[in-house]
């Protein structure tokens, strides 16, 4: 028996696999561009052979056995080389001759899961049931007792405030005493959340960082992004447009000495300095560039070696209490920046989250707390944390607000929401609901990428495959093959029509409350849910 047909516990078959690629042999024109275009190298050209049967003439003859052979398109069953759905090889085919298909049975991701302990790589999706900010209703209509606005003909304030904002006289004391007062940024309150540069390929950073500059200087929208951990471009650090951007730095520091090193330089300040501790869809735990992903751009940035993973360590061992990271972190970074620049730390949702804040509630530098909850998506994550680890964001986020109403100060520290906001595709009600169980704003990423740059990612285990960099559309590739297929001016015009569209649908849904001038932040008598332990959970009505 030869080699390449010996059968083993591990051979697979088309079946076996999680996609399957159905080829139409009369339609196919054999051009190659489906096997050039498949990001996993799932397709091969082949050769195939067909025994044909030639009936006799005459009946003294008997029949003849002939072969004939043809080119065709042929499926790699190598797990290495799976398909993952993305459809790339349909959207490049000239006649409609491939498309991929999903496997009809469910246990079909069993030998994925299992072989030699990798788990199936999702790209940090979940599978979860509706979630509580897709249920929650607005309830409260303002018509006769005080009278709704018209959101297509008011002019609305829809911004925020990133910083301490501190009472008068509390500025005015630390005005006499240190010449100084906390500073404090008009923000749009929907932030594009933490993806670094290396997650995100090139073409799909410089995208989001133009949209986010027309925005602001055509648009008058004070959109501003986040670098995630790894620090940024040199040449971004040295622009003016370093004011839309707030520099995240985490417990891996990579990328900070390129920060340190451009700081004479800066022609201005950026937005703010966001400190992440934790990560919504890994709580404690750190995530993972992995090595095919540290090209020798990301290497220079970060200040470390081509071609090596990068583990991004969890809470950094200098900072073993609360106590200790307020004042190593937030009080170094303000001092970087001479006191100019509001910093918050970003941390996991947990049931500590409180402990955090009660702390910050006491620090008159602390800008404000960013926390990120369970749903958080990340292709750094393992399906461990992702699935049995992290807190929601909306109670975690209720009990934080409730926490600064009880000692008075839930118009001082501002607080902003993130993990899983606009998951099913309802961004605008989702931030609104968030908003008015207490977030001052809201974070958001992978709803960017899909709306922006057309992620095809799913919760039916589609494409998914972000954290090993083959993205097909180029969204988190760092390979040039793949993502000098997506267009920085198309993702920037992209990002422009979402924002622009959900400026649109949250006047929608302030209007009828009678608001204009200010977001209703913990305006939680305006929200219900049909769900009585939920209602009880977040304080909000119980309705049905």
């Amino acid at each position: 028996m030869q080699a390449d047909t010996i059968i083993t516990p591990s051979t697979l078959c088309v079946k076996d696999l999680p996609w399957q690629i159905a080829w139409d042999k009369d339609k196919c024109t054999l051009c190659g561009r489906c096997a050039a275009a498949c990001p996993m190298l799932a397709l091969e050209l082949a050769v195939y052979r067909k025994r044909v049967i030639q009936p006799p003439i005459g009946l003294e003859k008997t029949p003849e056995n002939t072969f004939e052979s043809f080119y065709g398109v042929r499926q790699k069953t190598n797990p290495d080389n799976a398909c993952v759905g993305c459809g790339m090889c349909n959207l490049v085919c000239p006649n409609d001759a491939i498309v991929p298909m999903h496997s009809d049975e469910a246990d079909k991701l069993r030998f994925h899961n299992n072989k030699g302990g990798v788990p199936r790589r999702r790209g940090g999706r979940r599978n979860d049931p509706e979630g509580v900010l897709d249920r929650i209703k607005f309830t409260r209509i303002s018509m006769l007792t005080d009278p709704a606005l018209d959101a297509g003909r008011h002019d609305f304030q829809l911004s925020t405030l990133l910083g301490r904002v501190l009472p008068p006289e509390e500025n005015l004391k630390l005005q006499r005493e240190n010449g100084w007062i906390p500073p404090v940024r008009e923000i749009y309150p929907l932030i594009i959340g933490g993806m670094s540069f290396g997650a995100l390929s090139p073409t799909m950073w410089e995208g989001l960082q133009m949209g986010v500059t027309y925005l602001n200087e055509e648009v008058g929208m004070p959109v501003v992004i986040s670098t995630g951990e790894g620090g940024c471009p040199p040449r971004l650090l040295r622009s003016r447009f370093l004011k839309y951007v707030i520099l995240q730095i985490a417990s891996g520091y990579f990328g900070w000495d390129e920060i340190i090193h451009a700081l004479p330089e800066m022609k201005v300040d950026p937005c703010a300095v966001e400190i992440k501790y934790g990560q919504g869809a890994k709580p404690g735990d750190g995530g993972l560039l992995m090595w095919h992903k540290v090209n020798k751009l990301i290497a220079a940035i970060r200040g470390v070696p081509q071609g090596v993973s990068l583990p991004s360590p969890p809470t950094h061992q200098t900072k073993y209490s609360i106590e200790e990271a307020v004042a190593k972190m937030i009080q170094s970074m303000s001092m970087a920046w001479g006191f100019r620049v509001p910093v918050y730390p970003k941390i996991s949702a947990t049931s500590t989250s409180g402990a955090v804040l009660n702390n910050l509630a006491r620090n008159s530098i602390a800008a404000g707390l960013a926390i990120d909850g369970e749903d958080g998506g990340t292709g750094a994550a393992y399906n461990v944390s992702m699935d049995h680890m992290g807190h929601p964001i909306a109670s975690n986020i209720r009990d934080c607000y409730l926490n600064l109403v009880k000692i008075g100060k839930q118009n001082e520290l501002p607080l902003f929401a993130g993990g899983g906001v606009g998951k099913r595709g309802n961004l605008a009600a989702n931030a609104a609901a968030l908003i008015m169980l207490g977030a001052s704003g809201v974070q958001t990423g992978k709803y960017v990428m899909q709306a922006a740059a057309g992620c095809l990612g799913s919760e039916t285990d589609r494409c998914n495959i972000c954290n090993i960099g083959r993205c097909p559309k180029g969204i988190t590739s760092q390979d040039p093959r793949l993502y000098r297929r997506l267009d920085p001016e198309q993702v920037a015009q992209r990002l422009v029509d979402m924002y622009l569209s959900f400026d649109t649908e949250l006047k929608k849904i302030v209007a009828p409350l009678g608001r204009s001038t200010s977001l209703p932040i913990g305006m939680s008598d305006a929200l219900g849910i049909n769900d009585y332990n939920i209602a009880q959970r977040l304080s909000i009505d119980y309705v049905v």
